[in-house]
């Protein structure tokens, strides 16, 4: 009889899943620092 197959890729988290946990935070600072730096640039050209 053979030994039963290892799949050793199975068990290893997912890069997906770990990210998105993180996206309600990272989402919100994302959109603010867009909207300083195009504030910024506006200003800056003024």
């Amino acid at each position: 009889m053979s030994a039963p197959a290892h799949h050793p890729d199975a068990a290893q988290p997912d890069a997906v899943e770990a990210v998105v946990p993180l996206i309600p935070m990272v989402l919100p600072l994302a959109g603010a620092v867009l909207i300083f730096l195009l504030a910024f640039i506006a200003v800056s050209m003024a």
